[in-house]
């Protein structure tokens, strides 16, 4: 029992990633709110770069590359 409380012990104080750790719950942070706006966003955004393609369509027929 001993050996298991000293184990125990060892594994509270081990600090061995803690760096990694801590920057992936910072990226954590900033994407997953990134995404959430994303999601809420998704018809909005999937509307405005559809109507933009198309604009770029349409302007890329009257294009002459004649000088």
């Amino acid at each position: 029992m001993k050996s298991l409380i000293n184990f125990a012990k060892r594994l509270y104080n081990d600090e061995t990633g803690a760096e990694g750790l801590e920057k992936l719950l910072i990226i954590a942070a900033v994407v997953l709110p990134l995404l959430g706006l994303l999601i809420y966003f998704r018809d909005w955004i999937t509307e405005w770069t559809g109507g933009e393609a198309s604009e770029v369509r349409d302007g890329s027929e009257d294009y002459d590359p004649t000088f």
